[in-house]
């Protein structure tokens, strides 16, 4: 992994941290049943999972040729 690559994953984690965020408090979960947004911790820790993982996913790697 290069310097490149670990900024682009932790934009994306600190973006996703974020978007699960807003999610809770926009949108949320009246009964308090709902697993992922019934508390803001889990559904910040769920969106920087997320973003972390698209952002990652958009990277694109060399090919090694042997």
């Amino acid at each position: 992994m290069n310097k490149k690559t670990i900024i682009i994953t932790l934009v994306g984690i600190l973006i996703g941290a974020v978007a699960g965020y807003l999610y809770y408090h926009y949108v949320g979960c009246i009964t308090g049943t709902c697993v992922i947004t019934s508390k803001p911790i889990n559904a910040t820790l769920y969106g920087a999972l997320i973003g972390g993982l698209l952002s990652n996913s958009l990277i694109k790697t060399e090919k090694k040729n042997f």
